[in-house]
């Protein structure tokens, strides 16, 4: 039994679909809507009245009614992206941000739960993709909030659904990789499972790549073919029809599934347009989207410090997972076919509801103890000096790094540049670019120096600590030595946004930075590889990346030829040394 008399919900919250669970009498149960369905379509629409429908009456509408109707709009969470809903002519309309249509969607899962369990419902663990950076991840909790909802916790989506396969396979000693397509994202999980531990040992994955993308490609390849029988058929022409060509793609996503080969037909002013594909042209034009699929899988395999064939199962989440063009690819690139024992669109949904029994205290879960993982690294901006006094800005220091185990607190020290300083500014990023343009602000932290350090600061140890927990709260602590001041900065879930002035004032300052020569091909191929390395790898092959990348721009900085002929060679045979460590 649970020691709280407010039951506590679990939400998926899906691009596509949406789901609503409990944990009781020891089992996740699915809730119902009010149609009878544990699913709801993830569709906000809005009538000529100003009535707001959602679920499956708005998705019926969007053919229909695709001005007054909106979907997929959990892609754009945490972005300024506004949907305008039109009411009737003269009416006006009405403006949504993705967090207040996903209020909407929220507010009906919970009155469900309600009518379900005839009782007041607050309370509710709702899952994000793992990938979601801070802002998305505060959108999501604000969108809870409108919708009256208290969020006890946030869980990533694969873990949510290796929680449910984990206590499915309860009793057994297991490494399993997670691999959840959903409608708009693609997230991996490396979990294991031993003594009732449930330990999160790696997340990845792709926040733009889902099964929308699938169907996207069909649209744009009806789009070609008939721009190749008629040049007019343009992108234009077909902006106002898209909402029916969605459907037309959609339906022929499915008959691909189970045909060799389907016709997509679409009729407009008694005009019908058609364009039959096979499956082998499909895969074709598919191939972009599913050369996308692998690194997430090998930066997960990589920082979990396992290989493939030490997994003993691969298991598919999300209703995406079901095109046999995903399972074919992943049964290649994995070497074994994946586990589809659990229903790939119900899992995550299970899964939360495990974790509000947890959250809950059930006794029924006691025994069950989960460990999670920090989805991205955690750093703050510094610059590294090249010699010759010559320095590189904007270079990203991670002081928490991806995958570790959280809640978890670590601290780096740094050091002012100029003796002269009288304060530092330390921009606080996420991401795992070794440039800070390529990564994601979520704070700053305005330091000032002792006066008696002004002529020396140089020599001044400035420690800095993040402490990151499991509701993604990082907190900031920087301590100046013989300074009576102390700083500390909290950062929920990136509540900061950075508004549209500042965002181009960022990008003309950082564009000043990109000072080092790459006219040539065989120097940004050489670049570019070296920086996915960096991407791929931490600790202390993640330094020494770093040093080569710097030491390799300071060489083409001084446009010798010779020296960067020389210079390329050396880093190619690094780099080769580093691409020795096979991840299968």
């Amino acid at each position: 039994m649970s020691n709280t008399s407010s039951p506590i919900i679990g939400i998926d919250l899906g691009t596509t679909n949406s789901l609503v669970a409990i944990w009781q009498d020891e089992q996740a149960t699915l809730i119902p809507n009010a149609l009878g369905r544990p699913l709801t379509p993830s569709v906000v629409s809005i009538e000529d009245d100003g009535t707001i429908l959602i679920g499956q009456a708005a998705k019926e509408r969007l053919i229909s009614h695709p001005q007054q109707t909106a979907s997929v709009f959990k892609r754009f969470m945490g972005s300024q992206k506004t949907y305008r809903l039109n009411l009737a002519a003269g009416q006006g309309q009405h403006k949504f941000s993705p967090e207040e249509l996903s209020s909407l969607l929220l507010s009906t899962l919970k009155a469900d739960a309600e009518a379900y369990l005839n009782c007041a419902v607050t309370d509710a663990v709702i899952t994000v993709p793992a990938y979601f950076n801070d802002y998305q991840r505060q959108a999501t909790k604000s969108a809870a909030q409108l919708a009256g909802l208290n969020v006890r916790r946030l869980l990533n989506e694969p873990t949510a659904a290796a929680m449910a396969y984990g206590l499915h396979e309860s009793g057994n000693d297991r490494k399993f990789l997670v691999l959840d397509l959903g409608g708009g994202t693609f997230d991996v999980t490396l979990l294991e499972l031993f003594s009732g531990i449930m330990e999160v040992r790696a997340s990845a994955g792709d926040n733009t790549l889902g099964g929308e993308d699938f169907t996207q490609i069909l649209i744009d390849g009806f789009i070609t073919h008939q721009q190749t029988i008629d040049a007019k058929l343009n992108a234009d022409f077909w902006q106002p029809h898209l909402p029916l060509l969605y459907a037309v793609a959609e339906n022929g996503k499915r008959e691909l599934s189970s045909n060799n080969s389907t016709t997509l037909r679409l009729t407009l002013d008694d005009t019908a347009y058609e364009w039959q594909v096979t499956a082998s042209a499909y895969e074709a034009l598919a191939e972009p989207l599913l050369q996308r699929f692998r690194q997430p899988i090998e930066r997960a395999v990589r920082d979990a410090k396992l290989r493939i064939k030490e997994l003993d199962d691969v298991v598919l989440v999300g209703g995406a997972t079901r095109m046999p063009l995903f399972r074919q690819l992943m049964t290649r690139l994995l070497g074994r076919f994946p586990s589809v024992g659990l229903n790939p669109d119900e899992t995550i949904a299970i899964g939360a509801a495990i974790q509000a029994g947890l959250v809950a205290e059930d006794a029924a879960l006691d025994d069950v103890i989960l460990t999670d993982v920090s989805p991205y690294s955690l750093g703050v901006d510094t610059s590294i000096e090249l010699g010759n006094n010559q320095y590189q800005h904007g270079v990203f220091a991670p002081i928490i790094e991806r995958n570790t185990v959280i809640p978890t607190s670590k601290v780096h020290t740094f050091y002012p540049m100029q003796d002269r300083q009288s304060e530092v500014l330390f921009n606080i990023y996420q991401g795992e670019a070794r440039l800070i343009q390529d990564n994601i602000k979520i704070g700053e932290m305005s330091i000032k120096l002792p006066a008696k350090y002004w002529g020396k600061a140089k020599q001044l140890p400035i420690d800095v600590r993040f402490s990151y927990d499991v509701n993604g709260l990082l907190e900031v602590d920087i301590d100046v030595e013989d300074s009576a001041e102390t700083y500390n900065l909290v950062i929920q879930n990136g509540a900061r946004h950075i508004d549209d002035a500042e965002m181009q004032r960022s990008r003309k300052k950082l564009s000043q930075l990109k000072i080092h020569p790459r006219d040539q091909a065989k120097n940004r191929n050489l670049l570019a590889r070296a920086e996915r390395l960096y991407t791929q790898r931490l600790g202390f092959e993640r330094e020494q990346l770093a040093r080569l990348i710097g030491w390799y721009e300071s060489v083409l900085d001084a446009q010798d030829e010779i020296k960067i002929r020389q210079a390329s060679s050396e880093l190619q045979k690094s780099l080769d040394q580093f691409e020795k460590d096979e991840w299968f």
